[in-house]
């Protein structure tokens, strides 16, 4: 790579633009200059091209305004090279521009602009802001410019990806732990348990253990087998299956899956572990930014007046081998 960053290529650019513009109106000059000429025989001057047996290409110069035009153009060129950087670092041009400095000058405007309102914003709470109507919909363009990309336009979420608009949170659903969820991040990490729990059939013991706990269809003989051996868990998910918000332990008493709720999806779950990665978006999004998307996740599962969602009722268990598919993702 240190071949291309030496100042050869800054002189090897400068020359091919130069040569290649200088080139572009000496052919101009030399097309226009040329002139059919009045012969006294039967032919005028051509190029020697024929079609279709007698039509013929007469040698003339390229119209006066179409020949003006493209001379403009390579003067367009000229100013553009005196006055933006076009020959390479060597040269910064008379404005002295560059992408860096004109991005710059446009926070600076922005911030000029929405710094006051922002700041006003920031020092407002975040359950107050998550029903502004105006901080709201700066909050969702901010979700959508930067959050929406895993959580979905709606934040619906995704198989890995949680769902942001129910009310199931794995670390926590205040306003303190979704803004400090944005601002530092989350690493929800979770072991392999295969050799904790036995062999192949144990995991499936297991797999429809968990199924049981939100009263799911399982099979029981399997699930009194596994019950035990859910101690092993209970260290991270409770002895009651609630979940850790602490540790971001989900709680295993719903019906809400993050990674799928069928046999297969937990077996692999337990065989394999689970690592879901929450970037950090410090540094990234301003605090002020932080602050408003913070309200907007907020309301997502906050919305005023609404009662809380019910618990699902517990299924009648019989002896099937598959769970039914997964409703949305846990946070």
């Amino acid at each position: 790579m240190t071949d291309f960053t030496s100042i050869f290529w800054d002189y090897y650019v400068a020359i091919i633009t130069l040569v290649s513009v200088l080139g572009c109106a000496v052919f101009l000059w030399s097309q226009s200059e040329r002139r059919a000429k009045v012969s006294s025989g039967p032919d005028p001057d051509t190029t020697g091209h024929v079609w279709d047996g007698d039509l013929q290409e007469f040698h003339n110069p390229l119209p006066r305004w179409w020949m003006w035009l493209f001379y403009l153009t390579v003067a367009f060129s000229v100013v553009y090279l005196i006055l933006f950087p076009g020959l390479g670092t060597q040269f910064k041009g008379l404005l002295k521009w560059t992408s860096t400095g004109q991005h710059a000058a446009e926070v600076k405007a922005a911030e000029a602009k929405f710094g006051p309102m922002l700041a006003a914003y920031l020092k407002q709470p975040v359950e107050k802001i998550a029903f502004e109507p105006r901080a709201r919909q700066m909050g969702e363009r901010i979700f959508l410019n930067n959050c929406s990309q895993c959580h979905g336009s709606d934040a619906r979420g995704a198989r890995g990806f949680p769902n942001l608009a129910d009310n199931e949170w794995t670390w926590g659903g205040s306003a303190e732990a979704v803004k400090t969820s944005i601002i530092s991040g989350r690493l929800g990490a979770m072991p392999p348990m295969s050799a904790a729990v036995g062999g192949a059939d144990d995991v499936t013991d297991m797999a429809h253990y968990v199924l049981s706990l939100s009263g799911s269809a399982h099979d029981s003989v399997r699930a009194a087998r596994a019950q035990p051996k859910f101690v092993v868990c209970a260290a991270c998910h409770g002895p009651e299956a609630k979940g850790n918000p602490a540790l971001g332990a989900p709680d295993l008493t719903n019906r809400i899956w993050l990674y799928g709720g069928s046999i297969a999806a937990i077996s692999e779950t337990i065989t394999k572990g689970r690592q879901g990665v929450m970037p950090a978006w410090k540094g990234i999004l301003s605090e002020a930014e932080v602050h408003l998307v913070s309200g907007y996740v907020y309301s997502l599962a906050n919305q005023p007046g609404a009662a809380p969602a019910a618990a699902p009722a517990p299924v009648p268990v019989a002896a099937p081998a598959e769970a039914p598919a997964a409703p949305p993702a846990k946070k």
